[in-house]
């Protein structure tokens, strides 16, 4: 198999460009741009062009020639029949390909609207799957025996337990970090007793419950969305249908369930992990004794930030699970389609939580504060 060559030779009018070689795919020269270039530089001389020499030509070199003639017939071609059958069909499809969009003003204006559509799409979605399982818990609660304790208790120590180390360690060093930093500016104004307030408050009621919902968000909430896409791509959730079993009840509400349960034991554990860590870096940075920290801590939080903290462990649970499941069902039976839902689970569980989290700062800006 020969390259693909071009040769212009000049003639009393206007020359004659000479093709030969294959004009195929793997054969046509790198980089391509030069060939178009030197291609459209013959074009606009109006030479005549020869292809009997080409020994084979396919859909791509019959492109490349269509685009640098203009998209449009030379006036002097040399081809065989099935040459101008290939070039025909380019002629044909060129045009689809090469047409773009117009640019317009208001471009962004449809991309909010389809952007605006798919918001609603989803939401429509999730509620008919929180609908769905508000029905599966009514008919549980009519047929006990069915209830799927073994997926329960599975996710629970996968999603639960399993995090127990991720989530100390995390919160151990932002309790450490938060500590050290504040401290440098306590000492300043001689507050070094105030460090037991702000970390209090701030680790109890913020950080902990946020922390362990991008965790869980990034860790459980993904290997959810994954586990559900694969059942989709390898048809297990249609074999399940066929054999009369309710996806929602066996996949979906353990999930739901044990997450819900599993996110404020987390909470708990790593508000405790990140006390711990700023008691030890205050204890290093500032002297401030373990047993001061430990005495001052019940008295200046409020035991309402607790409770705050368990509320919002709950609701992360329940929405990072559902947002879990709600994306592994919406994967279409291909790969690509499960690493994007897989993607869009974890950033859209992350941005509810944001987002949630502001909204209960807000409505309980009265609560658990000292002094109010």
């Amino acid at each position: 198999m020969a390259t693909a060559a071009v040769e212009f030779g000049e003639t009393p009018g206007t020359g004659i460009v000479r093709l030969s070689g294959d004009w195929t795919l793997s054969r046509l020269p790198v980089p391509l741009e030069t060939l178009q270039a030197q291609l459209r530089d013959f074009a606009a001389r109006g030479a005549a062009w020869e292809m009997s020499d080409v020994s084979r030509l396919d859909s791509a070199g019959a492109v490349v020639l269509w685009q640098a003639w203009g998209r449009h017939w030379p006036t002097t071609l040399v081809a065989s029949d099935e040459q101008q059958a290939i070039l025909a069909r380019a002629a044909a499809i060129s045009p689809a390909l090469a047409s773009q969009r117009p640019f317009s003003p208001l471009i962004w204006l449809a991309r909010l609207g389809w952007l605006m559509l798919a918001a609603g799409k989803n939401a429509r979605d999730m509620t008919a799957l929180i609908g769905q399982l508000a029905l599966d818990i009514v008919y549980l609660c009519a047929h006990p025996r069915e209830i799927p304790w073994r997926e329960f208790s599975a996710t629970l120590y996968k999603s639960g337990a399993l995090a127990l180390p991720v989530t100390a360690l995390v919160g151990f060093l932002i309790g450490v970090v938060l500590s050290y930093l504040s401290s440098l500016q306590l000492k300043t104004f001689g507050a070094d007793i105030f460090i037991v307030n702000l970390l209090g408050i701030s680790v109890i009621r913020e950080l902990g419950p946020v922390i362990v919902a991008v965790l869980v968000a990034g860790r459980s909430g993904s290997a959810m969305t994954a586990q559900i896409g694969v059942m989709r791509v390898t048809e297990e959730i249609d074999a399940l249908a066929t054999m009369g079993i309710s996806r929602t009840v066996r996949l979906v509400l353990p999930k739901v369930a044990a997450l819900a349960v599993a996110m404020p034991l987390l909470v708990v554990w790593c508000s405790a992990a990140g006390i711990l860590g700023g008691m030890v870096s205050a204890n290093l940075e500032m002297e401030l004794a373990y047993g001061y920290f430990i005495s001052t801590l019940p008295k200046v939080v409020p035991v309402a930030n607790v409770w705050i903290g368990i509320g919002k462990g709950f609701c992360f649970g329940l929405l990072i699970a559902l947002i879990a499941c709600h994306f592994g069902l919406k994967v279409r039976p291909n790969t690509e389609s499960l690493s994007s839902r897989t993607t869009s689970s974890v950033v859209a569980a992350i941005t509810v939580v944001i987002i949630v989290d502001a909204v209960f700062a807000v409505l309980t800006r009265r609560i658990g504060m000292p002094g109010l």
